[in-house]
């Protein structure tokens, strides 16, 4: 064999292990994160706190995110689709600003939407090697994973995966 043949060979071998190396980073635990959270109502919450056999809609957020922003009012419309589903809402920033964007935005009146803050603990965000918001990832009544959009998902492309729950 020749030296070209060889480097062309060895290269190859890098890609792949490469290649394969950064799908498995970019994998979505199929449970929701551990998280630990300061909720609105001045409560801490977990995921241990969830009710059992409940789907799960995880929204990892930031209350000045315009992409958050519009997410949300392009729910509104759609809440009535959203009753059997928890929807936690999680963000890093002050529980002040989370308060602010509730009532903003009046999830108050959604009894199943709670939303907090990690604070600075990151664990959500290094759960889901989360880059963007907002990530949405939807669990099923079992709490394994249904689907995550890692970018702005439309509300047609979330009503498409719980419909089916």
């Amino acid at each position: 064999m020749t030296l070209n043949k060889m480097k062309r060979l060895l290269f190859l071998a890098f890609a792949i292990i490469a290649g394969f190396g950064c799908s498995q980073a970019q994998t979505t635990p199929n449970t929701i994160a551990p998280y630990k959270i300061m909720t609105t109502k001045d409560q801490t919450a977990t995921a241990a706190d969830l009710p059992k056999n409940k789907p799960v809609i995880l929204i990892y957020f930031a209350p000045d995110c315009p992409h958050c922003q519009k997410l949300i009012r392009d729910m509104k419309p759609d809440m009535d689709k959203f009753k059997k589903f928890e929807i936690v809402m999680i963000t890093f920033t002050d529980i002040r600003m989370v308060k602010t964007f509730e009532s903003d935005y009046g999830l108050t009146k959604y009894p199943n939407f709670i939303l907090g803050t990690e604070g600075y603990t990151y664990t959500v965000q290094r759960y889901y090697q989360l880059k963007h918001t907002p990530y949405v990832a939807i669990y099923g009544k079992n709490g394994k994973l249904l689907k995550a959009f890692e970018n702005q998902p439309e509300v047609k492309d979330i009503l498409a995966v719980t419909s089916k729950v």
